[in-house]
């Protein structure tokens, strides 16, 4: 899922699955993603973007949120405006949580689950989830700020195992190659 783009502007990264049976609980999924600062990329991230949240400077936003996956294509989206955020951030992670609050469920469980991630018309890339089956949760993107200041984008499914609150603290402490 790896490219080698670089200097990036405005990405979005858009989420689909299935809903659950009839009768059943819903499937909530949610983008998350984490802002680093630049003097420490790999800590605790400064700020949070999810369900509910937006960047403190409107450049990370969630557009469509969905709490069941019903409805036609992408589910929830949610827009990165890189070329707008500060020079005071180096790093974005950004992930997908599984909500476990009827009970732990993986991708495995979740019918049709898919992620894109584009600049425009261009696909950066695209994923199932099936690598990461037995997970709760997921990275699946990395936006790293390059030594001209313009934007690199590494993709890698990476999975966690934990509810979203544990996935969000901890989804950017991986160092690349881990």
């Amino acid at each position: 899922m790896s490219t080698p783009n670089k200097d990036l502007a405005k990405v979005e990264v858009r989420l689909k699955w299935d809903p659950s049976r009839p009768g059943t609980p819903a499937h909530d999924l949610d983008i998350i993603a984490g802002t680093y600062p630049a003097d420490e990329p790999y800590g605790s991230p400064a700020y949070l973007v999810h369900f509910d949240s937006r960047s403190p400077d409107g450049t990370i936003l969630l557009n469509r949120d969905s709490r069941t996956g019903q409805g036609l294509g992408f589910d929830e989206v949610m827009t990165l405006e890189l070329n707008r955020l500060s020079t005071a951030y180096a790093r974005v992670v950004v992930g997908v949580a599984i909500q476990q609050r009827d009970g732990r469920r993986t991708f495995d469980d979740i019918a049709s689950t898919g992620v894109q991630i584009r600049e425009g018309y261009k696909n950066l890339a695209e994923d199932d989830f099936s690598s990461v089956g037995g997970a709760t949760a997921a990275t699946v993107a990395e936006f790293v700020r390059d030594g001209s200041g313009g934007w690199e984008f590494h993709g890698a499914v990476r999975g966690f195992d934990g509810d979203p609150g544990s996935f969000a603290a901890t989804m950017g402490s991986r160092t690349p190659g881990t």
